[in-house]
């Protein structure tokens, strides 16, 4: 089975995600159901229902998990240097908008654009590989072609 690079944090995070499903949210939607049950005709019990396809998204999502922290690989960024690869925190200037942004590359479960934390398959951080301080790409996105200069690369 192919290994998925993870930060120490993104592998945290969703460790604690599958911790609260298992200890919380599965042992919540049981209690849920068996309430619904005791109403009676489960073929018109909305909350019967409801809560099936709750517990259904949870045990998948469970599932889920499990086999992405099975397969995690933790890589510590800040033995890493270098060019840009996995890990990386890199600050860069959109030049057609002058605007400054700073992305970590990280492994897709642990992606969140919001939080600056760039999937390592997107478009932007497989132009952005191997690429060091002083670089410029140019990125096809939905909104049309992108240039950026590569300001700083950091592995912190």
């Amino acid at each position: 089975m192919e290994k998925i690079p993870m930060t120490r944090s993104g592998y945290d995070r969703l460790d604690r995600e599958l911790r609260d499903l298992k200890g919380s949210e599965r042992p919540a939607i049981i209690a849920a159901i068996a309430e619904a049950r005791s109403h009676g005709d489960l073929s018109e019990n909305a909350e019967y229902h409801s809560a099936r396809e709750k517990q259904s998204f949870i045990e998948g999502r469970i599932t889920e998990l499990e086999g992405v922290l099975s397969r995690a690989e933790v890589i510590d960024p800040s033995k890493l240097s270098g060019s840009i690869k996995f890990g990386a925190t890199v600050d860069l200037l959109d030049i057609d908008t002058d605007e400054e942004k700073t992305f970590q590359i990280v492994g897709e479960h642990e992606a969140s654009l919001e939080n600056g934390l760039l999937n390592l398959r997107s478009p932007l951080a497989r132009a952005l590989i191997g690429k060091e301080d002083g670089d410029e790409v140019e990125v096809q996105t939905p909104g049309g072609l992108r240039s950026y200069e590569i300001l700083a690369v950091r592995y912190v």
